[in-house]
């Protein structure tokens, strides 16, 4: 299981504990919540997104699917039997009016929002799980932070 280092940051520099940590979080989303996924590029987001979903996919007995970063499409979706992962990278969005026709706020309790590349959302309702992925120790480790999800141990 990833462990906690300083100020609560959950060492992920392997994939495995980027894999336990994605699959551990999952026990604490039903559907309607958001997660907005701050770190530079490389630092582990689409590889924790694909640990993320995989996990609801082998829960359910569903095909494992493909999961890749939804830079040029700026959407990927995945189904499961409970309901629908929308997956959001806003890399190449360059202001908020770009994001209008995204929809990310929909309101359903069927859908689970993941959205990397964050920064241009402002003025809505949600009230996202921020994780914030970190290099660290030069480039060697790596990290995150959980931030609005109280109950995570």
């Amino acid at each position: 299981m990833p462990t906690a280092i300083k100020n609560s940051k959950i060492d992920i520099t392997s994939e495995k504990s980027t894999r336990e940590l994605a699959e551990k979080l999952t026990l604490y989303f039903k559907g309607g919540e958001y997660i907005f996924l701050y770190g530079e590029m490389g630092v582990g987001k689409t590889t924790f997104v694909k640990y993320f979903i995989n996990k609801f996919q082998t829960d359910e007995q569903l095909k494992l699917t493909e999961v890749t970063s939804p830079t040029f499409n700026l959407l990927n979706e995945y189904e499961t039997n409970n309901f629908t992962i929308k997956h959001y990278d806003l890399f190449r969005i360059k202001n908020s009016s770009e994001i209008k026709d995204l929809n990310i706020f929909e309101k359903n309790e069927k859908i689970i929002t993941i959205v990397e590349w964050p920064q241009l959302l402002k003025n809505n309702n949600a009230k996202p799980i921020n994780l914030l992925f970190n290099y660290e120790n030069e480039l060697k480790n790596r990290t995150v932070e959980i931030k609005g999800l109280s109950s995570f141990q």
